[in-house]
């Protein structure tokens, strides 16, 4: 069992950044693959990113049209994913959430993510 909390969301304008983390409890924790979605209003959720296990290190994947903006890194001794956000845009207003996945080796497919946050509000004025 895995619960997820996020935090770092807010108010901030077009070209700011922002900090999101995604803070677990539970003691295989590592042995997760651990994402973020974003669900703008009246849109589906969408892929973000994800932090996984490979067989040898850390592996990560980006949606396309965020790469060079986001930044996810986790730090398994404190349990934490953490989303760098920057040069933020008012199309990347969302709630944000986090997830984790028991996968490996591999980018995880949307219906492997097993636990899901409560998700934090992102608002970026123009």
């Amino acid at each position: 069992q895995v619960q997820l909390v996020e935090s770092g969301g807010g108010l901030v304008q077009a070209g700011d950044s922002l900090r999101l983390s995604c803070a677990a409890s539970g003691s295989t924790f590592s042995s997760y693959a651990v994402g973020w979605f974003r669900q703008a209003p009246g849109k589906e959720r969408e892929f973000v990113s994800v932090a996984g296990r490979g067989w040898s290190g850390s592996i990560t994947f980006y949606a396309d049209s965020l790469k060079g903006r986001f930044t996810i890194s986790r730090d398994n001794a404190k349990n934490t994913v953490y989303l760098q956000m920057n040069r933020l845009k008012p199309e990347d207003t969302a709630v944000y959430y986090c997830a984790a996945a028991p996968v490996r080796g591999r980018q995880p497919r949307t219906n492997e993510y097993d636990y899901w946050g409560q998700g934090t509000q992102v608002t970026v004025s123009s």
